[in-house]
């Protein structure tokens, strides 16, 4: 792999780079749209999404961070990228956050590996059943998700991990393509954090379900049973979950345990251990 101080360019040999030299590219929202559209898997959406180039803030600091790097990760390279979904490809489970960390997976390449969100994260994965591994430190280490997908409501690293709304719109269509792609299998979304449940709802008419009205407040643990839009048996559970940051996780104010109880959960609804999520 050719090493550079800087984005990694598709196609240099990255471990499960997606995305490869001739992978087109959007520069616009309106591009993104097209893109996200007319990808027909989930491996061409991962490509499309790794290489967007549609938010010119965010493309900005994404490469600035991977340019300069903090200080105790100087030896290694960082991706730069954006970073796309990953998971099962048939997952019934999907955990939804806010944006790649600018030195965990801007810099790993995989959404929520490489910082301490990641490490309690997966850990709480591991334990439940879901990853095979209890840690992920860098794309291609050999983790895997069982039954389950990750991804992010905006795919590139925000300064001060606040995207703004513009940003938010410009990236809805790369998960909403992933939905698309993924509605046949889906029974649980888990939204890590505030950010992630207010972006989901606008999503769920896009494959096929009716919002709840009005808008569930979010909480750690919260549950709520999404009915399908055409009469239909089918069925979507969503669950609430505080974010495992370290503001959180060294407070106390999420603990093994809480993140535990929800990713089991969403583990026994997914494998109907227990009825659909209440409503």
């Amino acid at each position: 792999m050719v090493v550079d101080k800087g984005p990694v360019r598709p196609g240099s040999g990255w471990p499960e780079d997606p995305a490869s030299p001739r992978t087109p590219v959007a520069h616009s929202p309106a591009e993104v749209r097209a893109l996200a559209v007319g990808a027909g898997s989930l491996a061409e959406l991962a490509a499309r999404e790794s290489v967007c180039r549609a938010c010119p803030r965010l493309v900005g600091w994404r490469e600035e961070v991977a340019a300069t790097k903090r200080r105790s990760f100087q030896s290694q390279p960082y991706w730069g990228r954006p970073v796309p979904g990953w998971g099962a490809d048939q997952a019934s489970i999907l955990i939804l956050g806010l944006a790649p960390a600018a030195h965990g997976g801007n810099r790993t390449g995989r959404i929520f590996t490489g910082d301490r969100s990641g490490d309690f994260l997966f850990a709480s994965l591991w334990r439940c059943g879901l990853a095979s591994l209890p840690e992920s430190v860098a794309a291609g280490d050999g983790q895997r998700l069982f039954s389950a997908r990750m991804a992010a409501t905006v795919r590139c690293a925000p300064p001060d991990n606040k995207p703004e709304p513009s940003e938010r719109d410009a990236c809805a269509p790369w998960l909403a393509a992933e939905f698309a792609l993924l509605r046949e299998h889906v029974r649980v979304v888990v939204c890590l954090g505030h950010y992630a449940w207010q972006a989901l709802w606008p999503q769920l008419p896009g494959i096929g379900y009716q919002p709840p009205r009005p808008r569930p407040a979010f909480g750690h643990g919260a549950e709520v049973g999404v009915e399908s839009a055409d009469g239909s048996d089918r069925r979507l559970t969503v669950l609430g979950c505080y974010h495992p940051s370290q503001q959180n996780t060294f407070t106390g104010r999420v603990t093994e345990p809480m993140l535990d109880a929800v990713f089991t959960t969403a583990r026994d609804i997914a494998d109907d251990q227990r009825p659909l999520g209440r409503g």
